[in-house]
């Protein structure tokens, strides 16, 4: 027998809710398992795991949550799924993906140790030396140069996973939000 009482459309409704989170979980641990597997490869292979190549598989993450958020709104159909609902899709997905990938970089930092936190200050300084030179027109003073060379030489397996939580957190959120006022309807 059909319940067409508001406590079956609750249900339903809770229903959808409980998928978003679901869905959200796993494609969050998936993308962020996949941006620690990248990292891990990268200090394994002998490059260097906390650098710009670390990046790539990062880049994945707003990927991930806007086909999530998408596939959300094919699965709930006929229904629509809401602004709140695909919004939270897209973006417990990106938050759980950005705090994996952090973990991730925090475990390979405090694994790998000092000397491969000193592989990635080097070249990092080299990075800031380059850019330096190739911007010429731009002049800096004494204390902003030994002011940079400072801020390299105190980079810490905290500071790293710090930044890689917000970097992943900033470009999921790119296309996240975006992707669920899209896919609301």
């Amino acid at each position: 027998m059909a319940d067409s009482s508001i406590e079956g459309r609750a249900s339903t409704t809770d229903t959808a809710a409980e998928l978003a989170t679901r869905m959200a979980v796993r494609a969050g641990l998936g993308i962020g398992l996949v941006c620690v597997i990248w990292t891990v490869g990268l200090q394994l292979t002998g490059n260097n795991g906390f650098g710009p190549k670390q990046i790539l598989a990062q880049l994945l993450v707003p990927l991930v949550a806007l086909a999530n958020e998408w596939w959300f709104g094919q699965r709930v159909k006929p229904e629509k799924p809401g602004l709140g609902r695909a919004l939270k899709v897209g973006s417990l997905t990106v938050l759980i993906a950005a705090v994996l990938s952090a973990i991730g970089v925090l475990g390979l930092a405090y694994g790998a140790g000092e000397p491969a936190l000193e592989r990635n200050r080097a070249e990092v300084r080299e990075i800031v030396r380059v850019q330096q030179a190739e911007n010429s027109k731009v002049k800096h003073s004494e204390q902003e140069l030994r002011q940079q060379e400072q801020n390299v030489a105190n980079l810490t397996a905290q500071g790293l996973a710090v930044g890689t939580f917000v970097r992943v957190l900033l470009f999921g959120m790119v296309l996240a939000l975006p992707g669920g006022i899209f896919f609301r309807e």
